[in-house]
């Protein structure tokens, strides 16, 4: 099967991923269940030849870099199929590939399931807005709509810096400058620096992934931007510790302070499957108010559940909440939401 073969069947069968590895078959991941082809396992050879036929199509990466590392992240676009965002990596002595489909059309928010009071954020001037969650939980979807938003309703410079590039926006009322990490720029820290020099009024930063860029993304929106960023973490009070966390001791109750000012909201976001076998997305929604801000700043971050719990006013969520939500509408089961509930026996006695 030639791997052009393959992104075609996988595009046409709605996969969201394709894993190429020795000893099984291609197999597709659609709507969060594995399907295998009917092609017989693949050998050392076989998987070698594929990944070969990928860097075919790549001029921003080797084949020779990921004999020699072990590992090569990249993207491509095949004209009037889709963009592919491609992870190669060696295991037990032979060449694996993980390659994400991305579709060329921006998703419509409505239709992935994404909430008024999550896209309305979108309309913030200032501040850090962080979008969290595991791997795969939907977040370069969400931010994607709340970009192209803004895109389409602001004359606003948005300065994009991922690793790879995702989604593809076209300029509207907007300018946007997609940067990709490794390719555009050396690093994120570099990439973010660089970018408050180029007149931005938006800033998306793909992944806050150590205490410098942290810092950086934090005196970015301090200085008047609006920063979207994300963190592989669940729930609000789960990120402001992790961000905390992330400094020395002695430079802590500064970041508080400083984290207190500028954040505007915490989307943290779950993938649940549907009683139609999709995928809908469930949201933990807190949006800073002065009490969230007072409680930061006093490190009482354990406090911060019950002000989400009482906001409902505000537009703030929980995510047990919104799957009782879901529960009513019949889009998901009981069972489902037992299982994703941050409390389950509690989530038990509700239902």
């Amino acid at each position: 099967m030639d791997i052009m073969d393959i992104l075609s069947e996988a595009v046409s069968n709605n996969s969201s991923d394709i894993f190429i590895i020795a000893g099984m078959p291609i197999t597709y991941k659609i709507n969060e269940k594995f399907v295998a082809t009917k092609t017989k396992p693949l050998g050392l050879a076989d998987t070698e030849a594929l990944v070969a036929r990928i860097y075919d199509n790549v001029t921003v990466s080797s084949l020779d870099k990921v004999k020699k590392l072990g590992d090569d992240d990249f993207s491509f676009a095949l004209p009037g199929l889709s963009r592919f965002r491609v992870n190669v990596y060696k295991q037990r002595g032979s060449l694996a590939a993980v390659i994400r489909v991305i579709r060329f059309d921006l998703p419509n928010p409505e239709t992935v399931g994404i909430p008024k009071t999550v896209m309305d954020l979108a309309d913030r001037r200032k501040g850090l807005i962080l979008v969290t969650g595991t791997a795969g939980s939907g977040k370069s979807t969400t931010l994607a709509c709340m970009i192209d938003k803004i895109n389409k309703t602001r004359t606003d410079h948005i300065v994009t810096l991922e690793d790879p590039l995702e989604y593809l926006h076209r300029h509207d009322k907007s300018i946007i400058s997609q940067r990709e990490v490794h390719t555009d720029t050396e690093s994120y820290v570099k990439a973010l620096r660089a970018s408050l020099r180029q007149a931005p009024d938006v800033v998306l930063l793909g992944e806050m992934r150590d205490h410098e860029t942290i810092s950086v993304a934090m005196t970015a929106a301090e200085t008047g931007h609006l920063v979207f960023s994300t963190l592989h973490t669940v729930g609000a009070a789960n990120t402001i510790d992790r961000i905390i966390d992330a400094f020395g001791a002695n430079q802590q109750n500064q970041i508080r302070i400083q984290l207190a000012m500028v954040l505007q909201a915490v989307i943290s976001q779950q993938l649940l499957p549907t009683e139609d076998g999709k995928l809908t997305p469930a949201f933990e929604v807190m949006i800073v108010n002065n009490a969230v801000r007072t409680m930061i700043r006093d490190a009482k971050i354990h406090q911060i559940d019950s002000v989400i719990h009482s906001s409902s006013a505000e537009g703030m969520i929980t995510l047990d909440s919104y799957l009782i939500n879901l529960l009513k509408a019949g889009k998901i089961s009981s069972k489902t939401a037992i299982a994703y509930s941050t409390n389950p026996e509690l989530m038990s006695k509700k239902i």
